[in-house]
């Protein structure tokens, strides 16, 4: 917006206008005059804030929460969301926001616990970061969980979970709910018969699949992704194989990959991105900021990142939000591997995303302040 001269505004302070500001408003009226400055910025400036939950934080909690709930008594889902300061002025509940558009959890199922099938018009994915032997069911076709796999849930599918394994079982959820919300689009169905049960041979998906990147005839004409399941160890293969032929990491990102829909080469799930991304021990990123923003979840190491000149201290089970349009870079402490989810399939849907790289200092920010998580 065109800057405003001295003149004009003592004239938007004076009473003729604030007056005639406050008549409007009881009929409901806006006074566009004084709100596109505000509502129609130069730059994003999300109410989001940059955040950081650590491990001994979500542990504590969720141990807390298997002695009070469980599938059964008190939800449908043993989940505690990720709840950004910035956001709790949404009504009801933050609208689960751990960012604009971003919802993120922890589950825990212990063993031989059920979730009921339910489906939604959000699209939900989940990422295994301890345990394995439990598996959840989407229309009809069961699929064990191990730790490191990322799995795609689209939106209205049947979906549940159990657990026929020996230990405690956490993944991380995000879903897309802010979103649907603020746009009017939630539905939300529960399963009649509890959890459905399968009716197609287990990790049908992945077993259809083990091909790698190559593509079952007539799976093009897929929209959702026909890949339920995004196996570690291919993962890791994949990063591997960068490290081995391209010695130098990228100065922004490591050694990064994309989980991709195999049917069209999009991302896996159409409204939120996802990466794994690995940092050699030692390895400094350089800044940048973009439109889009970002919920990490640390999966292996430990290191820092810097947003916006905080510096978040982070390792092993910590999530942390980068939110978007905010300067960021990462220093690994160790070798690392970085699980992130991103709203960029949003941006890019309406044509918003930007990038800038950070000119200053050889591309790092000056440190300004260090945040503490709680029962660190």
């Amino acid at each position: 917006m065109a800057e405003v001269n001295p003149e004009v505004q003592e004239f938007m302070k004076s009473s003729i206008v604030t007056d005639y500001t406050r008549d409007i408003q009881q009929y409901n009226l806006g006074p566009l005059w004084e709100a596109i400055p505000t509502i129609m910025h130069k730059t994003p400036k999300p109410q989001a804030q940059a955040y950081l939950w650590s491990d001994e934080l979500i542990k504590k909690k969720m141990s807390e929460a298997a002695q009070i709930f469980t599938p059964e008594r008190g939800g449908e889902r043993r989940a505690i969301y990720f709840q950004n300061p910035g956001l709790t002025y949404r009504e009801p509940w933050g609208w689960g926001s751990t960012t604009q558009t971003i919802y993120a959890a922890v589950q825990m199922l212990l063993p031989g616990e059920k979730a009921p099938s339910h489906r939604h018009s959000q699209s939900a994915l989940r990422f295994i970061s301890e345990g394995s032997g439990a598996y959840t069911i989407v229309q009809g076709e069961r699929i064990f969980m191990e730790e490191g796999d990322f799995l795609i849930t689209p939106k209205n599918l049947w979906h549940g979970h159990a657990h026929l394994g020996t230990e405690p079982m956490y993944w991380m959820d995000a879903l897309d709910i802010p979103t649907i919300y603020a746009i009017g689009g939630t539905f939300f169905e529960p399963y009649e018969d509890g959890l459905q049960q399968p009716d197609i041979p287990d990790n049908f998906s992945e077993r259809r699949y083990r091909g790698g990147m190559v593509r079952p005839v007539g799976d093009d004409k897929y929209t959702v992704a026909p890949l339920a399941n995004y196996k570690w160890d291919r993962t890791i293969e994949g990063i591997k194989g960068l490290m081995e032929f391209d010695p130098d990491p990228d100065p922004h990102h490591g050694y990064a990959v994309e989980y991709i829909n195999p049917s069209t080469g999009k991302s896996a799930n159409p409204t939120l991105g996802t990466r794994m991304q690995h940092l050699p021990h030692g390895f400094k990123t350089k800044a940048l900021r973009h439109t889009h923003s970002t919920v990490y979840q640390v999966h292996k190491g430990s290191g820092q990142t810097v947003i916006n000149g905080t510096r978040f201290d982070w390792k092993k089970g910590d999530y942390f939000v980068v939110p978007n349009w905010a300067w960021y870079e990462h220093t690994a402490s160790e070798d690392s591997y970085l699980f992130s989810v991103n709203d960029l399939p949003i941006m890019n849907r309406f044509d918003l995303e930007q990038e800038q790289l950070f000119e200053e200092n050889n591309g790092y920010q000056k440190i300004t302040g260090e945040f503490k998580a709680d029962f660190r």
